[in-house]
């Protein structure tokens, strides 16, 4: 039989803000007892790669794991492999910053492992034809993404079983295209079902080399896998199988193969990732379509000849789907151009600690969302601006900011301005364009946006839960192929969606009949054309802060009729104070007398919903169930704080005339690998008051918002 090398890679991974719990759990139950099994195998020859997060938090916390990985290299049984060291999607951040990171995972695994890494691993497989060039400047010699790339670009499966070459502005990158099949038979299929495939290849001719790499996750973590790999050894038979093949099957180092067989021409690859990730990134109804479009190609026994030209969306996308990730991707892009002006007046120490904080808030798990990413995931969110707002901290004392600034610009990259108010101790985003609404709200000292929330919004994958519950429902049975894994019952009752985003000081004028209940599941009628339309702006600055005047002339819809109504609303940031004052005037400016109910809706994110260190507290009435997911009206208040004990915050909200407040939970319903799951994401609180206004009559009202230690 024909000689086959087998080019075999394992990517290693865990996101920024993720718990120390989950680290250590992975570590015992995969990448330890992976080394272990790689170490009685001596004749297993594989590539590593570990995120910078990963390989540092091992470091930390098991560097004898670092030390027995260092003897591997050295006998060459392991070749490392570089990457951007805080796995970021490389196409979203500056060439600086994609440079600037591979170097810094290279140089960590060169000085803890003596191995000069030449290939790289591209989070999440997600191409852009401009790559080549700058990964070539970052000494990068080869990349891995999976074969469904080459197949885009029109190549077939029986030319797969090598590398290719590809260039930007003649600068040259090596490619491997992993294979989807043996992806699929590793560790899932008996390991026989590899060697089949590995005979098929090797029968094509010679030089052919056979391309595995995927997340060493799925060595143990996944669920189910631990016990089917070590447990039942599963990886002990593999590599057994793979060795007594050893007179047919040579286990090969990617780097050797660019030295020992030649490339099988040049590909230019289309903007990709694998396939799942394609579908995700497109709007739910595109998803669903798609996903029935394929279901008919499957039916007819089309979809193996003709799936590969079905194709989903591209990564970027994801920054049009999602709101919340386009402004934390605009926000890093923003803390990017601030190091980058101010990098000469920072020391060599303080733009290395800057540069860290920046890049770890470019880690990509929380920048989108399918069965995997952390978009949903409240921790790693907050991780994401945790590190972001601090490396604008370090900024902020290099530079000596003692004074406000307020800059106006297109932050966000919707073709419309928004304000930037920075205060040694408060950031605010405001966006004029819709609603005049906040969308971003810093407390320095804490390095914490407490206006990171998520608003509810269909995903593809809710008609699976509700297709289980219909089907549960009509005789209790659901069949093997309906059945979804639910870690709570009735989930489907949870299905609400917004039709607006949950930001804050969002300006409602509610019909009359409404009820806390419509408000909270968004399904009550807004009679205002408030939320989504434009307000015009006036910024004005003094010595002692900063004055933003937002208004808007608009309607409400009342007996069929739109009737004017003005809205004023002026924002003052102080200096040295974690305080905002809001002062509402709302004018009648029509001929009739007008009976409003007018409310304000501020969202706010503490991480948790129903812990016992994070709740509400008023001293005007004593609340009875008062965590932080709580629901209930309490009327007549002067102030009402949210209380965080984990962060010691307090934020208070005082208001001059008593109001009645709305609380109430946002929760989504995501799917993870574990199946579906309930998300507390943030806290709605809606001021609200019931009035008349006669003819050119004014309304006034105000509060404050204040941050300050809870204790």
């Amino acid at each position: 039989m024909a000689k086959v090398y087998f080019a075999f890679g394992i990517h290693n991974h865990q996101p920024i803000g993720n718990f120390n719990f989950v680290f250590e759990d992975a570590y015992q139950k995969s990448y330890l007892p992976f080394l272990e099994k790689l170490e009685a195998h001596p004749k297993i020859r594989i590539a590593q790669h570990y995120s910078g997060i990963l390989f540092d938090w091992i470091l930390a916390n098991h560097p004898d794991y670092i030390q027995r990985l260092a003897q591997l290299t050295t006998s060459g049984q392991v070749e490392m492999m570089t990457g951007a060291h805080f796995e970021p999607i490389l196409m979203t951040i500056p060439d600086r910053d994609k440079i600037g990171q591979i170097l810094k995972l290279t140089q960590t695994v060169k000085k803890h492992t003596r191995y000069d890494a030449k290939g790289l691993w591209l989070a999440e497989r997600v191409w852009e034809p401009h790559l080549p060039k700058v990964l070539r400047e970052a000494h990068v010699e080869y990349t891995i993404v999976d074969d469904s790339h080459f197949k885009y670009a029109g190549l077939k499966e029986d030319q797969l079983a090598g590398y290719y070459v590809t260039e930007e502005q003649g600068a040259t990158i090596n490619v491997f295209p992993i294979s989807e099949k043996l992806r699929y038979t590793i560790p899932f299929q008996n390991p026989e079902a590899t060697l089949d495939y590995l005979r098929e290849i090797a029968e094509r001719g010679d030089d052919q080399v056979a391309i595995f790499a995927d997340d060493g996750e799925k060595f143990g973590v996944w669920p189910g896998t631990y016990d089917h790999v070590f447990t039942n050894n599963w990886l002990e038979h593999f590599f057994s199988a793979v060795e007594q093949a050893g007179d047919w099957v040579e286990m090969i180092h990617f780097s050797e193969v660019l030295r020992r067989i030649a490339p099988k021409g040049r590909v230019y690859l289309p903007a990709a990732s694998y396939r799942e990730m394609m579908e995700w990134a497109l709007p739910f109804r595109a998803t669903r379509e798609l996903e029935d479009f394929e279901n008919k190609l499957k039916e007819s026994d089309l979809f193996d000849r003709y799936g590969i030209y079905v194709r989903g969306g591209f990564w970027r996308n994801f920054l049009a789907k999602y709101p919340e990730s386009n402004r934390m991707h605009k926000k890093m892009l923003y803390v990017s151009r601030k190091i980058e002006q101010n990098k000469e007046k920072l020391s060599r120490d303080l733009q290395i600690d800057a540069l860290d904080h920046l890049w770890a808030g470019q880690c990509n798990c929380s920048y989108w969302h399918g069965v995997f990413g952390g978009l949903y995931l409240t921790h790693l969110r907050y991780a994401i601006y945790k590190n972001l707002i601090q490396a604008e901290n370090i900024l902020d004392k290099t530079v000596e900011k003692k004074n406000i600034t307020t800059s106006v610009f297109d932050l966000t990259g919707n073709g419309k301005q928004d304000i930037i108010v920075e205060s040694p101790i408060l950031n605010l985003y405001i966006d004029p364009a819709i609603g005049g609404n906040i969308f971003e709200l810093d407390y320095k000292p804490g390095a914490v946006n407490l206006i990171d929330t998520m608003t509810r919004r269909e995903e593809a994958y809710h008609r699976k839960l509700l297709k289980e519950h219909q089907n549960n429902h009509a005789d209790g049975v659901a069949s093997i192929h309906d059945l979804i894994i639910s870690k709570e019952e009735n989930l489907q009752q949870y299905l609400k969606y917004d039709w607006y985003d949950r930001n804050a000081l969002i300006d409602h004028f509610l019909a009359p009949n409404t009820s806390i209940r419509k408000f909270a599941d968004s399904q009550y009628h807004e009679i205002g054309d408030f939320i989504h339309h434009p307000y015009e702006f006036d910024i004005k600055s003094d010595s002692v802060g900063a004055n933003i005047i937002l208004s808007r002339d608009g309607f409400i819809r009342m007996k069929q009729e739109q009737v004017p109504v003005r809205i004023s609303k002026k924002l003052t940031i102080y200096q040295e104070k974690s305080l905002v004052q809001i002062e509402y005037r709302i004018r009648n400016i029509s001929a009739e007398k007008l009976d409003l109910h007018f409310g304000v809706e501020w969202n706010t994110g503490l991480l948790a919903g129903h812990n016992g260190d994070r709740f509400y507290r008023s001293p005007d009435v004593e609340i009875e169930d008062n965590y932080l997911d709580s629901f209930g009206e309490l009327p007549e208040l002067y102030r009402l704080s949210l209380i965080d004990l984990w962060q010691n915050l307090k934020i208070t909200f005082a208001y001059h005339q008593p109001t009645t407040i709305w609380r109430f939970p946002i929760e989504t319903i995501s799917l993870s690998e574990a199946g579906f799951e309930r998300v507390y994401q943030n806290s709605v609180v809606l001021s609200h008051w019931k009035f008349a206004l006669n003819d050119g009559e004014e309304k006034r009202i105000s509060f404050s918002y204040e941050i300050e230690a809870a204790q």
